[in-house]
């Protein structure tokens, strides 16, 4: 039996020995492959590294961080970057374009009334001989602030209760969620109304609030469920073994870690509250005379549609490209922080 078993071992080992000079072979050093074996075991799409930069343990790319990754695949983008240099130039024209002009929003002249555009009212003029690049301008000025402020407070709000109840849990958790059922199976645009007839509509704030009063509720039930997915995480454990509070956890470690998310669905969340904007100005809950805005624009214009369209289109044009760079923006950054997305 001895004797059969080194008989094995060495006939085991002769053929490893000889399997291992067949396969030095294809091992060689990269320099030392022929033309033949470099083709047949390397990649149509690799390229060796250079044996000088391999050998001496440099790095064959740059240190990249998440924020640099998010970037360049943003860049890649194409659609969403000409969205974001078009986004980027009205609003340098919401901040400078009625400096361009030496017409006020405001003022009457009553010898150019429902004058087309032209050389001099580059816009055109209104009923009351008002210019149209200074109203649409100062406009689009109220109508994106209203936008972003009552997309970033209800965001604000959605975050704090989507983050205490996902991480509480419990009857916290099943109170929560059902009293936002019940106030979302009413559809928001009413408790605008009503929130503006209560507070009394005309100014900023009082829009900014019934919007913010209404639209946390999406931004909560999302931040949750993205909360309960990284609650039983590794980090959230290791920070309770630490002894942090439930309130640390939440705001120092789960909210943050959704906010990647959240900020595509603010970008996606903000055209909807232009058209809210619009809606509530077009039918008189809005911003009051004289102050402009998109949506007050385009009310007063429909009075004078058939005669002068100019005046409703170009309002309507620019909510319609604020809208349309918003969603694109939001399609984009949704691709790029989305590993899973990326090319």
């Amino acid at each position: 039996m001895a004797g059969k078993t080194s008989r094995h071992i060495a006939h085991s080992g002769q053929a490893y020995m000889e399997y291992g000079k067949g396969m030095a072979g294809r091992h060689r050093p990269m320099g030392s492959m022929d033309k033949d074996a470099k083709n047949e075991y390397m990649p149509d799409d690799f390229e060796p590294a250079h044996g000088e930069r391999f050998a001496a343990g440099a790095p064959l790319r740059g240190r990249a961080s998440y924020l640099g990754d998010v970037r360049r695949a943003f860049g890649k983008n194409k659609v969403a970057v000409a969205s974001l240099i078009l986004m980027g130039a009205m609003i340098f024209f919401v901040l400078f374009g009625p400096m361009m002009v030496r017409f006020d929003y405001y003022s009457n002249d009553y010898d150019v009334i429902n004058q087309p555009p032209d050389g001099v009212h580059w816009f055109g003029t209104d009923t009351l001989g008002r210019d149209l690049w200074a109203r649409v301008w100062v406009g689009g000025r109220v109508s994106l602030l209203i936008a972003i402020l009552g997309t970033v407070f209800p965001e604000v709000i959605g975050l704090i209760v989507g983050g205490v109840s996902g991480y509480v849990g419990g009857r916290a958790d099943m109170a929560i969620m059902r009293a936002i059922d019940v106030l979302m199976g009413i559809p928001s645009l009413i408790y605008m109304i009503l929130l503006m007839l209560v507070l009394g509509s005309g100014n900023i704030a009082t829009m900014v609030i019934a919007i913010s009063i209404t639209g946390w509720m999406g931004s909560a039930r999302a931040t949750r469920g993205l909360v309960l997915q990284l609650k039983n995480q590794d980090f959230v454990t290791a920070g309770e073994a630490l002894g942090g509070s439930p309130a640390w956890i939440i705001f120092r470690h789960l909210i943050p870690n959704t906010m990647g998310i959240r900020v595509v669905g603010i970008t996606m969340s903000i055209p909807g509250v232009i058209f809210y904007e619009a809606f509530l100005s077009y039918i008189g809950l809005g911003v009051a005379p004289p102050n402009p805005s998109w949506g007050q624009l385009i009310k007063a214009a429909a009075e004078q549609f058939r005669y002068y369209p100019y005046q409703f289109a170009v309002p309507c044009l620019f909510i319609g490209l604020a809208m349309l760079c918003f969603n694109l923006i939001g399609d984009g950054l949704r691709d790029a922080l989305d590993p899973k997305l990326r090319d």
